[in-house]
């Protein structure tokens, strides 16, 4: 099956389930005050609905644009603009009727499901299959220094041992943790095997973003073939899985990253690569594809795993949502930049986060993320999300006032207008990448 329709598959899975969770975090509480719920829908039903059933008082069905869903709540102001049922007296099932506390409750179901769900499918992926890493002991020939942390101190083979005076875990974690959390200083053991604690400047991962340097550690790999892909380049001109690779075009490479570099400046190019196979040297022509590679792979790193039992997955699941949330948050600044806006994406962005064969602890770690992107951006303060509805109910409940409905009716109209500019914006970029690339 095409990664392709893989991808859309498990976007459209996870992207139901949770948006159907969503919307139950409206509905429960809104039924539990006895407000009456005209509609639940998942995906937008436009002039026309796949499906639709009325139980009782409420419409369920599934509408044909996949933009979201929502619950049409009696008596609110809402992206529907149902004028002609708010220009009624108040009745007591409606929404306009209930306590600020209940409104804010029901207006704040939506998020608190999408929080508590991220929560409990990382807690089951860390139960189910635990987690994995890469100690300092396993890259004995530790990182790749780019050149402006060089400047810093840091040097190629450095291997970090503590970050903030605690012990670093993950030796893939660190780019992460420059750019995103507060990194005040790094220890490392140098090649040379002395140990020193750098001081790494303020705003560090300001300075990674304009420079363009996102990952400025990378794991040092020899250049010993570990997968050669059959009907591949190498494959065809004769490399074989534990050839080593010593020079492209007669220039000497002994890291795969090195190796990397020089083969993919050269796309479409016939390049000479020397190796050692059994002790002896020889030299082949490969012609690399579009996409400047050859198809090949190194042997990496070795891969740790750790196992949780029911308890300890429990508090692990809640540390691990609680950063993938921190972490989120905090690269959302750069969202407001010119070169962070064009990195904003839409449907085909989100559809890229899946992997291009289905794996399910993949695509459960995927939709957990997923859910923990929705929750923040719905408790946004834009009016047509929750969060714009809880703002004006945290202004009632403080001055003690309801906002006017023609207020609230142009507030709702701004938002959807701001929300459809978004949605447009970022689609756009996806196609714009899909034309010229990133």
């Amino acid at each position: 099956m095409s990664p392709i329709i893989v991808k859309a598959l498990q976007l459209l899975l996870s992207l139901s389930l949770l948006i159907v969770l969503h919307e139950l975090g409206h509905f429960i509480p809104a039924k539990l005050f006895k407000t009456r719920v005209e509609k639940f829908y998942l995906f937008f039903d436009v002039k026309y609905s796949l499906f639709k059933k009325k139980i009782g008082e409420t419409v369920y069905g599934i509408g044909w644009l996949p933009l979201g869903g929502y619950v049409k709540i009696a008596g609110m102001i809402d992206e529907s603009m149902d004028k002609e049922q708010m220009a009624g007296p108040p009745q007591p099932w409606e929404f306009r009727s209930k306590p600020a506390w209940q409104r804010l409750i029901i207006m704040l179901g939506g998020v608190t499901v999408n929080i508590v769900l991220g929560f409990l499918i990382y807690m089951a992926i860390i139960f189910t299959w635990g987690t994995s890493y890469v100690s300092v002991e396993d890259i004995p020939d530790g990182y790749e220094v780019a050149e402006i942390f060089e400047g810093f101190g840091f040097q190629d083979g450095d291997r970090i041992l503590k970050v903030n005076g605690e012990d670093f875990k993950d030796a893939t974690d660190i780019n992460m943790y420059l750019f995103l959390r507060d990194v005040k200083n790094i220890t490392v053991l140098s090649a040379d095997g002395n140990t020193k604690t750098i001081d790494i400047p303020e705003n560090i991962g300001q300075t990674m973003f304009e420079e363009g340097v996102m990952k400025p550690f990378g794991i040092r790999t020899k250049t010993v073939l570990d997968t050669v892909v059959v009907d591949k380049p190498a494959y065809a001109a004769g490399l074989r899985n534990g050839d080593k690779v010593t020079s492209i075009n007669g220039k000497n490479i002994t890291w795969w990253h090195e190796f990397k570099q020089e083969v993919s400046t050269n796309k479409e190019k016939e390049i000479d690569i020397t190796y050692l196979r059994n002790g002896s040297e020889n030299t082949i022509t490969v012609k690399t594809d579009e996409e400047g590679t050859i198809g090949v792979l190194p042997v990496f790193y070795k891969i740790n795993r750790e196992e949780y039992s029911f308890g300890q997955s429990i508090s692990k699941g809640f540390d691990y949502s609680y950063w993938k949330l921190h972490d989120y948050i905090a690269q959302f600044k750069y969202v407001f930049t010119k070169k962070g806006a064009t990195q904003i994406g839409g449907f085909a962005a989100i559809g890229n986060l899946f992997p291009p064969v289905w794996d399910w602890a993949a695509f459960w770690s995927t939709t957990a993320f997923i859910s923990i992107i929705l929750a923040f951006m719905n408790i946004l303060p834009i009016p047509a999300l929750d969060g714009g509805h809880v703002m004006f109910l945290l202004y009632e409940i403080i001055a003690g006032r309801k906002p006017n409905d023609k207020f609230m009716e142009y507030a709702q109209l701004v938002g959807f207008v701001i929300l459809i500019a978004l949605l447009l914006f970022a689609n756009g970029n996806d196609i714009y990448r899909a034309i010229f690339g990133n």
